[in-house]
């Protein structure tokens, strides 16, 4: 029997950063609206109720103080003369009543007729001890702000003849508050709807840059960004719009040699003391792939593309380290060579062995002998020359193999009278297999051009001697210790020689006198040089040509740990 599934509950998305802060916004909006809302209402309340007190007071202090007033007070018969004069003075003002009345309260004047003549609501105790004053009070005609003020027969200090009160109806003043609340009101609607417009606008904006995310979300994705970046092996680098670094992961650090605790962020790339070439290459406007460069000990792949969106942005780089690789590429080199020497070989060599039957079959075996002794000697004489005075096999190997491809291309390698060089643990084979094999490799393609396969060098101008100036092309390696215990590698040949002025340029990846070099040869050779302290020289020989040479310290050997000795033995 199948079980249904329960149907899951679909957790609601959390909100994203972007629907967060509107939310928040629009409540800090709202809030701050609301409550300035408030204050002007207070303020315009408690500012109508003094404008309503201020408008009272100049109404009862112009009638205390008007000689038409005093003189109906001291008639026979006052609210006949008092009324109209009261009533009219209240709807020029604009308060609600106007009361003149005696010392005791009586009324002489009122909006409602019928109302003369009674007692005065209100207090008038202040009034009667000469003093103006405010309040607010319940009368006949409903609660109102009310002014009291005395009516002097004569000077500031005559005797108090009279009494006049001029109130607003608490009515009046609220009808004037609602009306400037509605204005109010729009006001603060109109400042809400712009205020939540502008914070909609802004979190539009965020929202498109943050993708829609939330926060734990772009927490979570920073946290994976920074993972990858330290678990990646090859070097990633970002390059704002101005060349400096904003971004440069371990692997990149490491392989620019760029050990500072801080990192290079924020630094421009002019700054970080890399080769000219590399720099410029950092610095390029357009794409770059698959570049090979050079730092100080470190062969790099390095591959660039530009960040555009409508202007220039930046740019991303990666590296990829590639010197295990070309050492094994220099080393996969001299087993080609290697084996087309053997190729070579194993050609000349039958075409002797059928030299050899040949003559025997013609009966001329003495001329067979003489003929295969001396090819004998021939071989032998440099391959005993190399065995002996070179004990490092690797470079005996390379010397053999690069004398059999010279021979295949017309050209002479000898070793010099005074070379003599010992076994050499403390450096590796590696890189002595690449600084004498392009040594060799470029003296070699001086005198002959590329190899089979490569392009044609451009003839010689016209009336220009050939390479060597007619002599045979010859390259002539030495190799021996210096007084001083360093390795001493020179390769000459009597070629053209190198290009006036251009000695130190010959060194700088790229550099080349061939179409289509890679120009990498002579960087590789410098390179591995200073990576072991040591230095590298070029030259023309008294007898014209080029010359290189390369200094090598070589490092005391490490020695083999000495076995404990078993439990039990004797010594």
């Amino acid at each position: 029997m199948r079980v249904p599934r329960l149907p899951q509950p679909v957790r609601p998305r959390p909100r994203s950063l972007a629907g967060q802060l509107f939310a928040v916004q629009v409540v800090l909006v709202a809030a701050v609206v609301a409550g300035c809302a408030v204050f002007a209402y207070l303020s315009g309340k408690a500012q109508a109720r003094e404008s309503a007190t201020h408008r009272a007071r100049a109404t009862t202090q112009a009638v205390a103080d008007s000689p038409s007033v005093r003189e109906a007070i001291r008639s026979p018969d006052p609210s006949r003369r008092l009324q109209p004069y009261a009533e009219r003075v209240r709807r020029d003002t604009g308060v609600t009543f106007v009361t003149i009345m005696d010392t005791k309260g009586t009324r002489w004047t009122h909006p409602d007729p019928d109302r003369i003549g009674e007692r005065f609501a209100g207090h008038i105790g202040p009034a009667l001890r000469g003093r103006t004053f405010d309040e607010t009070y319940t009368g006949t005609l409903g609660p109102s702000v009310r002014v009291v003020t005395p009516v002097r027969a004569g000077g500031p200090h005559s005797r108090i003849v009279g009494l006049v009160s001029a109130g607003i109806a608490v009515d009046t003043i609220g009808a004037q508050v609602r009306e400037q609340l509605a204005a109010l009101v729009a006001v603060a609607g109109g400042a809400l709807a712009l205020g939540g417009l502008g914070t909609y606008v802004v979190n539009a904006r965020l929202r498109r840059h943050t993708h829609g995310m939330n926060a734990a979300e772009l927490s979570r994705l920073h946290d994976y960004h920074q993972a990858t970046l330290h678990a990646v092996r090859e070097g990633l680098l970002l390059l704002d719009g101005d060349g400096r670094v904003a971004l440069a992961n371990d692997a990149a650090r490491d392989l620019l040699g760029l050990t500072e605790r801080s990192g290079p962020a924020g630094r421009p790339v002019t700054a970080l003391g890399l080769p000219r070439e590399l720099t410029q290459a950092l610095l390029a406007a357009g794409p770059r792939r698959d570049e090979v460069h050079l730092t100080a000990d470190r062969v790099l792949v390095v591959s660039t593309s530009p960040v555009d969106g409508g202007e220039r942005r930046g740019t991303v780089v990666t590296l990829r380290d590639h010197t295990e690789l070309r050492a094994l590429a220099g080393e996969l080199d001299s087993v080609r060579g290697f084996a087309e020497a053997l190729r070579s070989q194993a050609h000349e060599a039958a075409n002797r062995l059928h030299t050899v039957v040949s003559l025997i079959e013609l009966g001329r075996a003495g001329d067979a002998v003489a003929f295969a002794t001396e090819e004998l000697q021939l071989a032998q004489a440099l391959t005993d020359r190399v065995v002996s005075a070179v004990g490092e096999p690797v470079l005996a190997a390379l010397l053999l193999g690069k004398a059999a491809q010279a021979s295949e291309r017309g050209v002479e390698l000898t070793l010099s009278d005074d070379s003599q060089v010992a076994d050499t643990p403390g450096l590796p084979a590696r890189d002595l297999v690449t600084v004498l094999g392009n040594l060799i490799d470029n003296a070699i393609e001086a005198l002959t051009g590329p190899p089979p396969g490569g392009a044609e060098d451009p003839p010689p101008p016209s009336g220009q001697d050939p390479p060597g100036g007619g002599a045979a092309p010859r390259v002539t390696v030495t190799l021996r210790h210096t007084p001083d215990g360093r390795l001493l590698l020179r390769v000459a040949d009597n070629g053209p020689g190198l290009p006036a002025g251009r000695a130190e340029r010959i060194f700088d990846r790229g550099w080349s006198t061939k179409p289509g070099g890679s120009g990498i040869g002579l960087a590789l050779v410098r390179q591995t040089a200073r990576r072991h302290g040591g230095t590298v020289h070029s030259g023309r020989p008294a007898g014209g040509g080029a010359e290189f040479t390369v200094t090598l310290p070589v490092p005391d050997p490490v020695p083999a740990p000495v076995p404990a000795p078993r439990s039990g033995a004797h010594p």
